[in-house]
C-alpha cells in the first residue's frame, strides 16, 4: 500500500471508555517526491523547473478560476466483527454524511452518498495489512474521485483513522486496480452517536477526508521553524493538540505566532476532540481545490 499511495494517518488508542491523545504515524518523510514538489511549489510559488511543480502551479491557477461548487460521490463501507455488529446502527451512516456536509458545505464542497455497504468479517473489521488489502480490493467502488470510507469496528494499530493523500497514481486511468487502496480507514465508533466518547460526532471522518483532499496536519513536522503544513494561514504549531485547551490558550510556538494568535486547535487538521473543531482556513480550502483539480477531478 505504501509503495503505491501516500498514507496520512492520525492515531488514537481505540478504547471507547478511555480515549487517549492522537499519535500520528505518517508524515512528509513518507511522501513521494511528486507530492512534496507539488506542495512546495504551491507554498513557495516557484516552479523549480520540475514537471510536478509546473503542473501544481497550473492547477492552482485553474482552481482559483474554478470557485464553483465541488460535489463528491462517497461510498461508506461498514465493516464489523460479528460480536460488535450491533454497535453500528442503521442511522449512523446518514448522521455521518450530515457531519461531513455540515463541515465542508461552508466551503462549497458537498458529499453525495451513493452507496452504503454492510459487511460482517472479523478479519476485515480489524484490518491488518493483508486483510486490509483484501477488503479494499473487494469493496472499493467508483473511480479515483470517489471517496471510499471504511468504518471498521475494531480498526488495528491503535488508531482512530488513517487515509491516503492524493497523488498522480491514477494519471487519468479508469482502472481501479491501480488505486484500490485509495480511501480512508476509520474506527466505526467515531461515527455520530458511536461509543468513542469525545470523538463520536463524526469529525474523525472530516479530518481524514481532509487528508484525502490533500491537507497535512497543522503541526506537520512538529517544528516551529519548518514549513509545517505548507499553508501560510495556519499558525505554527509544535505539538498536536489534546482535548480543547482554550483557557489558557495553547501557544506551542509563541515566538512565531502573531500577537493574540494561538495554536489552531479549532482546525479540523489538528487532533482536538470533536466538539473543539470549527473549520478550515481560506488557504486550506484553496489547497483542497488545487489538489482536487490536479489529481482527482475527472479521474
Amino acid at each position: 500500500m505504501r509503495e503505491l499511495l501516500l498514507l496520512a494517518s492520525l492515531g488514537l488508542l481505540a478504547t471507547a471508555s478511555d480515549p487517549k491523545t492522537f499519535d500520528c504515524g505518517t508524515d512528509t518523510a513518507h511522501a513521494s517526491d511528486d507530492f512534496l514538489k507539488t506542495i512546495e511549489a504551491l507554498h513557495g510559488k516557484t516552479s523549480s523547473g520540475s514537471p510536478a511543480a509546473r503542473a501544481a502551479l497550473a492547477a492552482r491557477d485553474t482552481a482559483k478560476a474554478n470557485t464553483g461548487p465541488i460535489a463528491i460521490d462517497a461510498v461508506f463501507h461498514i465493516v464489523a466483527k460479528d460480536a460488535n455488529k450491533g454497535t453500528i446502527t442503521n442511522d449512523m451512516p446518514s448522521a455521518q454524511l450530515d457531519s461531513l456536509n455540515e463541515s465542508y458545505k461552508p466551503y462549497d464542497i458537498t458529499f453525495n452518498l451513493i452507496n452504503v455497504t454492510w459487511t460482517t468479517n472479523d478479519a476485515w473489521a480489524v484490518g491488518a495489512t493483508a486483510d486490509d488489502t483484501e477488503m479494499k480490493k473487494s469493496l472499493r467502488q467508483g473511480t479515483y474521485d470517489t471517496l471510499n470510507l471504511y468504518f471498521q469496528t475494531d480498526l488495528s494499530g491503535g488508531v482512530l483513522g488513517r487515509c491516503t493523500l492524493p497523488s498522480s497514481i491514477a494519471n487519468g486511468k479508469q482502472d481501479p486496480t491501480v488505486y484500490y487502496n485509495d480511501g480512508c480507514n476509520i474506527n466505526a465508533n467515531t461515527m455520530p452517536n458511536g461509543a468513542m466518547e469525545g470523538y463520536n460526532q463524526g469529525k474523525t471522518a472530516v479530518h481524514e477526508t481532509g487528508h484525502w483532499m490533500g491537507l497535512l496536519h497543522t503541526f506537520e513536522g512538529y517544528s516551529c521553524d519548518g514549513p509545517g503544513d505548507y499553508i501560510d494561514d495556519t499558525p505554527a504549531e509544535l505539538t498536536a493538540t489534546d482535548g480543547c485547551p482554550t483557557n489558557p490558550a495553547k501557544r506551542s510556538c509563541p515566538n512565531q505566532q502573531k500577537a493574540g494568535e494561538a495554536d489552531p486547535i479549532h482546525n479540523y487538521m489538528d487532533y482536538s476532540v470533536d466538539s473543539c473543531y470549527e473549520g478550515f482556513t481560506d488557504l486550506q480550502v484553496a489547497r483542497m481545490r488545487n489538489m482536487w483539480t490536479m489529481y482527482r477531478d475527472g479521474n
